[in-house]
């Protein structure tokens, strides 16, 4: 049996018996069987429409409890599964009058330190406090909902322990699960199994929590267990490979639009912790053996780098990368600390920040994290522009300067509608009260102030509460005003009046100059300074506008560079581009160079996307990369890509995912995709099987791969 990879052969280190459970998982046997059962209904409830909502909700857990089934796989090593199959689709997995009931929460990554360390009898034992503390006020209703969600885990805890107990084969598991999550880990393998059981169970409720720094939650508990003689390295292999697979059991195969596998379980690899220690241990190593091995794309992998990390890592990490996929991306570990820091976090809590599930940077169990995103072109076309009708401008400088204020008027608008979902501006003055939201108790529970405040995770009760603005199109805006610059101030090739009916027009009947426009000016992506200053500039001014947000209804409000794939879905409403594409085309995705028009390699990719202040993106600022297999092949190949990660730590770069794609091994995948139903690629903040993906988007991956070597 082999997985699939784009560049090489993948190394078999894993038992013939791990790696069959690996296949099945992949091969969509327990996703299909999880479809089977779809929910659990309430319509058997006493009274359910009668309740209060957070009472509904805690009914709904229950019964999520008492009722979902149980499923032991064929040899697992670790228990626990989210055997419903509406989770799949980011929904509470219940309902009611043949109707949802409520919604469910991603974009986080949950307190699993607490869980691991301290055991979630802790946990419950804070809830009990929080309920005599409220008793008799608003939030009562909030303690009690996080005392019952507790216990609700408890009766999921004990099915799994009643249906181990009875088989014989799997007496480890039960073994190993007895105690935990409920107590403290005391084994790396019981680290590992508190740790799946508890994202496990808040997935089988309908969330997409984020995992974080798999290796400092666990790295104490293997190195440990090494030292004293409980363990071997290839023992500690297996069981975590297992952890890995069991995160494939919602693999359905089919097409998915923009593909399958994005549950925002990322994790995060390497880098110091709070005391500014390193981290990376044997486990980091282990997950980058796991990788290679299966190519698991379910687990995006982000590995914090520095200009301080051992070569060893930077060749482990470029071997991952060579085989393709897209799996492992890298954060410039020192430039995100110290952005954090710049932007108000203690030098201690900077230096904890893992994701959010996907590779927004916050601080892991501590944080409501939300995202706006928004489509720059369009500002420059539609307001700036006036859908190309403008009168005109005396000088770059005016059109530059009326650009950034209309994108300070769309920044503003989008916080302050965000916040209008969540605080009460009916509030007194300075008092600050977030509206009664969707219960999401399963995630309160293991987000840090939650229940301290008595409040949940949407109503203010982490104690970082974020709305992050981030600018798509980036790149197209910076190339639309060059060409705007050059071909109507510089080089007056143009009028400005012409040049507006011209793209107004399509570029219809004005081919040259449309060719002229493409061909002649080096852009973005290609370490042209002329057209990186404009990128400079507005990244810089970008942020000034979300910092002049910041602590407004108390939020923060960093600044990120993104588009996720909306490329896509704002390609209808995008008109003719200054720099000669046509309207509607799909043009660059993230903080990355128009597909087409990169045409120096990747360092010069590298360098242009650098030449920003990257530490004002708090928030990210994601660059993509891909590679031909060929560029990468034998010892100089893994030399070539380390070289380029510490191009990009040594230049400032923020985050950066590298991926091996090879067009012609693509467009075979398009045409028989039940010979590739492992082949993966990286979308932007997750990773995708190629067939899951519907043609629109394989078609736009197709047109992004190519050679930057």
């Amino acid at each position: 049996m082999e997985f699939f990879a784009v560049n090489g052969k993948r190394p078999v280190r894993l038992s013939e018996k791990t790696r069959e459970f690996a296949y099945e998982s992949l091969g969509h046997k327990y996703g299909l069987n999880t479809k089977e059962a779809p929910c659990v209904t309430l319509d058997d409830y006493p009274n359910f429409a009668e309740l209060s909502r957070i009472k509904k909700y805690d009914a709904v857990i229950r019964k999520i409890a008492e009722a979902s089934p149980i499923r032991i796989c064929d040899g697992e090593k670790i228990s626990g599964a989210a055997t419903l199959g509406n989770a799949i689709n980011h929904l509470v997995p219940a309902t009611f009058g043949g109707k949802t009931v409520f919604g469910s929460v991603s974009h986080l990554t949950i307190d699993f330190e607490t869980v691991l360390k301290k055991g979630i009898n802790s946990i419950s034992a804070l809830a009990e406090i929080s309920l005599e503390k409220y008793n008799g006020s608003d939030r009562q209703a909030f303690a009690e909902s996080c005392v019952s969600c507790l216990d609700s885990m408890r009766i999921w805890h004990d099915r799994y322990l009643k249906a181990l107990e009875c088989r014989e084969e799997y007496k480890a598991n039960y073994d190993n699960l007895k105690k935990v999550p409920f107590e403290s880990a005391e084994s790396f393998y019981e680290a590992v199994q508190s740790l799946w059981f508890t994202f496990a169970f808040v997935r089988l409720c309908g969330n997409w929590p984020g995992i974080g720094r798999i290796d400092y939650l666990l790295g104490e508990y293997l190195e440990k267990d090494l030292s004293d003689g409980k363990i071997t390295l290839d023992e500690a292999r297996e069981i975590l490979a297992h952890f890995f697979i069991k995160g494939c059991e919602w693999v359905c195969g089919g097409d998915y639009g923009s593909g399958d596998a994005q549950h925002y379980q990322n994790i995060v690899l390497a880098g110091v912790d709070e005391e500014g220690k390193e981290v990376t241990n044997s486990v980091t190593y282990l997950v980058l053996d796991i990788l290679e091995e299966l190519g698991i794309s379910d687990f995006p992998t982000t590995v914090r780098l520095s200009q301080k990390s051992d070569r060893k890592l930077l060749e482990r990490v470029a071997q991952v990368i060579r085989l393709g996929g897209g799996v492992i991306a890298v954060y410039n570990e020192d430039l995100i600390i110290n952005s954090l820091v710049t932007y108000g976090y203690g030098l201690k809590e900077a230096r904890k920040f893992a994701n959010d599930g996907c590779w927004e940077v916050q601080i892991p169990g501590k944080t409501f994290f939300i995202y706006q995103p928004f489509d720059s072109l369009q500002i420059l076309q539609n307001k700036t522009l006036e859908n190309y009708q403008s009168g005109g401008f005396d000088s770059f400088e005016e059109l530059y300067s009326k650009f950034i204020e209309d994108l300070k008027v769309k920044v503003c608008e989008l916080c302050d509608d965000n916040m209008k979902r969540f605080v009460d501006p009916g509030a007194p003055k300075n008092e600050l009260k977030w509206k009664p939201f969707t219960p999401c108790t399963v995630v309160s529970v293991f987000e840090e102030g939650c229940i301290e405040k008595g409040l949940s995770y949407f109503e203010g009760g982490p104690i970082y509460n974020m709305i992050s603005p981030h600018i798509g199109g980036l790149p197209d805006t910076v190339n639309s005003l060059y060409a705007i610059k050059k071909l109507v101030f510089d080089d007056k090739k143009v009028a400005f009046s012409e040049f507006m009916q011209i793209l107004k027009n399509n570029w219809e009947g004005c081919e040259p100059l449309r060719r002229y426009a493409l061909d002649r000016y080096s852009y973005f992506g290609n370490d042209n300074d002329e057209v990186d200053g404009i990128a400079v500039r507005i990244v810089k001014d970008f942020a000034d506008i979300c910092d002049s947000m910041k602590y407004k209804n108390g939020y923060l409000t960093p600044a990120g560079i993104s588009t996720f794939g909306r490329q896509l879905e704002w390609a209808p409403h995008r008109m003719a581009t200054p720099n000669g594409k046509r309207a509607h085309e799909i043009l660059s995705g993230n903080f990355s160079p128009l597909p087409g028009s990169d045409k120096e390699g990747a360092t010069a990719i590298i360098r242009s996307y650098c030449k920003a202040d990257l530490s004002r993106t708090v928030s990210g600022a994601a660059l993509d990369i891909k590679l031909l297999p060929a560029s990468v092949n034998g010892e100089s190949g893994i030399n070539t890509l380390v070289s380029l990660i510490e191009g990009f730590l040594e230049l400032g770069g923020h985050f950066m995912q590298l991926d091996i794609a090879d067009t012609a091994l693509l467009l075979e995948a398009q045409k028989h995709p039940e010979d590739y139903q492992t082949l993966s690629v990286r979308i932007s903040g997750w990773n995708a099987r190629f067939v899951t993906l519907n043609k629109e988007w394989q078609d736009m991956i197709i047109a992004q791969t190519g050679s930057n070597m």
